[in-house]
């Protein structure tokens, strides 16, 4: 195949100030996981319990982008994008999650941000991106308040650093996987799975972000765009019953509004709270921490991949599980699947954005993070001709202009991910990425979805 040509056309509706970027995480591509004096992050140590990472892959070398870091920028510029959001490694920058800086593992950050600017791309930093220095995890983790702070500390360090070259600053990126999945469900690190645990995480989390822009704010010389990013699905009844409609009640509540309504309002939902203390638990909320958590911020990250149905009883139609609580069964649509199993739903994109438009009104919206794995086929050159890739894509793209048709003020999209990485508990066997990576030898190859997004920029740009 051409890889100049797709079936697939490209993206329209979009304004010339239209942010576009591309996306990755530090633990996901960097690799040099004991060089430069960073230590062990709850990822590395997740890594080695046995079952816990398909193929007990781990991130110790990645994509090597600590060493390869140049050419990988020259590879972004090749994409004609305007922006690239990365994560810092805390573990990299100050070791242990306390203490003074680490200057090699900050310098690593400073030649990045300098190799983007040479090349005329924006860096857009997200702080926090699941790699919490393991000796945090030790002394409590996120459900333990004083992890909030040491987080604000180290956002500090790096603000202090990178604040005269840098202008767009995130805090956490999907405090939802971090409290969920990591405290309770515990299919990523540090794998617990206790359930106040994870309740408690979500409110530090929280804390933490509101902590962190105020030292970062405090600290500015010149003005900054703050924010946090938050993974976001739609939730909606399977059927018009009470026990369905029951269900989609709790699972936004816990999947959306218990993050959004203290960040935007300064509370947390009513409805959850009530729910929660049903069960015995509790946010561990002290005096001040709303006005803390609720501290203004200038964007809000939207990560989204898929929407969900949800059901009020199990598939034996029970309303209740073993241990009394209320069933929340999450249903995938009927809808074709990514290599993830996860359903392509892009018109419920277009339904959250107009939503968060609604419900949260003035807060400028980037789509930090949308794209999909699937099995990749790569020629003889590493060439991929992924057109369900880039038809998933085009979609999503095309869904975010019937957004903002609809008044949702949403300002730029970045593209998940840069490059095939480490994903998670799923190892090397999924990919994201719009770029092949040959693991053996690290060579990349742009896919057709890279050469897709590359004349969608160029397209919509010049058809304005």
């Amino acid at each position: 195949m051409n890889p100049t040509t797709t079936a697939v056309p490209l993206a329209t509706g979009l304004p010339t100030t239209f942010q576009w970027g591309v996306a990755t995480s530090a633990y996901q591509i960097e690799g040099a996981a004991a060089e430069d004096g960073r230590t062990p992050s709850i990822w590395d140590t997740f890594c080695r319990k046995p079952g816990a990472v398909h193929n007990a892959d781990n991130g110790d070398v990645a994509c090597d982008h600590y060493h390869r870091m140049p050419a990988d920028v020259a590879l972004i510029k090749s994409l004609g994008v305007d922006s690239y959001r990365f994560s810092i490694s805390w573990p990299r920058v100050q070791p242990g999650g306390r203490g003074p800086v680490n200057p090699a593992g900050l310098a690593f950050y400073d030649r990045l941000v300098d190799e983007l600017l040479a090349n005329g791309i924006d860096p857009w930093v997200t702080l926090y991106h699941w790699d919490l220095p393991q000796e945090l995890e030790d002394a409590g983790g996120w459900p333990n308040r004083d992890t909030a702070y040491r987080f604000a500390d180290y956002a500090a360090l790096v603000f202090e650093r990178l604040q005269d070259r840098v202008a767009t600053f995130t805090t956490l990126n999907e405090p939802w996987c971090s409290a969920w999945l990591g405290y309770n469900v515990g299919v990523h690190a540090p794998g617990r799975q206790n359930f106040d645990d994870s309740i408690s995480a979500v409110h530090h989390l929280l804390l933490g972000h509101g902590l962190a822009t105020q030292r970062m704010r405090a600290l500015e010389t010149r003005p900054h765009t703050y924010g946090i990013t938050l993974n976001m699905g739609t939730a909606d009844p399977l059927t018009d019953s009470h026990e369905d409609r029951e269900a989609t009640r709790r699972a936004d509540g816990m999947g959306l509004r218990i993050y959004l309504d203290p960040l935007r309002y300064g509370r947390y939902p009513a409805d959850i709270v009530e729910d929660l203390a049903a069960r015995g638990s509790a946010f561990p909320v002290q005096d001040g921490d709303l006005a803390i958590i609720s501290e203004p911020f200038e964007v809000l990250g939207v990560n989204f991949y898929f929407g969900q149905d949800f059901a009020g009883t199990d598939e034996a139609g029970n309303t209740h599980d073993a241990a009394g609580e209320p069933v929340v069964r999450a249903v995938l649509p009927d809808t074709p699947r990514t290599a993830m199993n996860w359903p392509i739903t892009p018109s419920r994109f277009t339904q959250l954005l107009v939503r968060l438009h609604q419900d949260y009104p003035g807060m400028p919206l980037v789509v930090t993070e949308n794209g999909a794995a699937f099995v990749d086929n790569p020629d003889a050159s590493g060439f991929v001709a992924d057109d369900a890739r880039t038809a998933y894509l085009s979609s999503h793209i095309a869904a975010v202009a019937d957004a903002r048709a609809q008044g949702a003020d949403v300002r730029g999209y970045f593209a998940w991910s840069l490059m095939d990485n480490f994903e998670w508990a799923e190892g090397y066997a999924k990919r994201f990425g719009i770029v092949h990576v040959d693991y053996e030898t690290q060579t990349r190859t742009p896919k057709q979805s890279a050469l897709w997004f590359r004349d969608t920029i160029a397209h919509t740009r010049s058809a304005q």
